[in-house]
């Protein structure tokens, strides 16, 4: 089977028995050998009945929400080829064609773009149309280097085989996402191709929930990103607190009417603290998501990690801790030339603050290196202990082995023996 075509469905009785008619009716058309699979998610409103009256067939997927729904769907498919459709008869299975003449020139994922196909007054709320989708898109474009124009439009088609590979995990909206975005890393044929979108068919409010379903999108964009939730940010912190602080660290200074002082130069150091953290949350991140399959191998991570063993973690803590140690020092021997009376903090926090800094950090770089080496011990299957019963049949499989060899060989003997027995027979009678 070329194509078949999934709809997830919750109470869909409305508009299903269209779906499904508009959908056979492209195959008969176009001269496709396909099928059309409902992945009812628990309807109670008869929408199994109507679409297996239409034609479909009906998969039941106990698990709910959006992506449990389309993943058991089209794990039951039977098409080299899956498109996917909301079934509210808000998107047109008539014209299906484009995408699956993208699967066929070899493309693994293709795309619906309804910004470019056309959006039917009233068919997409303004918050999402305008903030929404395009807010989504472009930070998905960014985290992931996609070229996809329209993220989340539920009309999509894809290789089945492709697709399964991703092992795709989210069980809600989130699944439009998670599907672009794995495929993405992957280094797949993505493609776009323009599609429409109607007002839908039914009369009560879609499953859709605005705020909760599009914090659920970039939650996921953030999670797949280390980058950009920890990296940027943290290499940013750093900037700032290591550019402030070693100019703070000579003495006040001055822009404009404003002077900034060691009230500024504790505020660097603690930006020093939460960036350096941040960055190794990047790399704990990055470390753990390679090692359990959620992101694909990074070469570059791979060489870091090789190179920064827990040894090397140690030493460069051990230097961070000795630099603390030495301004620690400075500052106690400032205290005794002062006689351990009072200080000025102007001062006496220009010594303090940069060796308390360095002191954090060596801590964090140390524990660093030991939890990364925890992150890379590799599994091993250990091979399992032989079961005494089949250890029993080897043994006995064994020895009537051997007897049979043994009765062969006797018989073979006795054979020859026989044989030999009748030549010299003939032999008698000649003479």
């Amino acid at each position: 089977m070329e194509l078949s075509v999934v709809m997830p469905c919750l109470n869909e009785a409305e508009t299903i028995e269209t779906c499904v008619r508009k959908t056979i009716g492209f195959f008969e058309d176009n001269g496709i050998d396909g099928e059309v699979v409902i992945a009812d998610n628990g309807s109670t409103d008869g929408s199994q009945q109507l679409a297996r009256a239409a034609g479909a067939r009906v998969v039941p997927v106990a698990d709910k929400g959006y992506g449990n729904a389309l993943m058991g769907g089209i794990r039951a498919a039977r098409g080299r080829y899956v498109a996917m459709g909301d079934a509210d008869d808000s998107y047109d299975f008539t014209t299906l064609l484009p995408f699956l003449h993208e699967l066929r020139d070899g493309a693994d994922l293709v795309m619906g773009n309804r910004f470019k196909g056309g959006i039917e007054p009233g068919a997409m709320p303004p918050l999402h149309r305008y903030l929404g989708n395009p807010v989504l898109s472009f930070v998905g474009r960014l985290f992931f280097g996609s070229k996809i124009g329209d993220f989340h439009c539920g009309l999509r088609a894809f290789r089945k085989d492709s697709i399964m590979r991703l092992g795709l995990q989210t069980g809600g909206m989130e699944f439009a996402s998670e599907m672009v975005v794995k495929a993405t890393l992957a280094r797949y044929d993505i493609r776009e191709v323009p599609t429409t979108l109607s007002k839908d068919g039914r009369s009560r409010p879609p499953h859709l929930n605005t705020w909760r379903d599009g914090w659920r999108h970039l939650r996921f964009l953030l999670l797949y990103s280390p980058r950009w939730l920890f990296l940027i940010p943290g290499l940013l912190f750093m900037l700032v607190g290591l550019v402030a602080g070693v100019a703070l660290s000579f003495g006040p200074v001055r822009v404009g009417e404003i002077a900034f002082d060691v009230d500024t130069l504790v505020g660097a150091g603690a930006a020093m603290v939460i960036g350096f953290q941040a960055v190794l949350f990047a790399l704990f991140t990055k470390v753990y998501a390679m090692e359990e399959g959620f992101l694909p191998r990074d070469r570059r991570v791979d060489r870091l990690v090789a190179w920064w063993t827990m040894e090397r973690g140690l030493v460069l803590g051990g230097l961070l801790a000795l630099a603390g140690l030495v301004g620690l020092a400075a500052s106690l021997l400032h205290w005794r030339i002062n006689n351990f009376g009072e200080l000025d903090p102007r001062q006496s926090l220009r010594m303090v603050v940069p060796a308390a800094t360095a002191l954090v950090m060596s801590f964090q770089a140390i524990f660093a290196s030991m939890f990364v080496s925890i992150l890379y011990i590799r599994r091993r299957e250990h091979p399992a202990l032989p079961d005494p019963a089949d250890e029993a049949a080897v043994v006995v499989d064994a020895a009537a082995d051997r007897v049979a060899a043994e009765e062969a060989r006797e018989a073979k003997e006795a054979k020859e023996a026989r044989v030999a027995v009748a030549a010299e027979g003939e032999a008698g009678g000649d003479r």
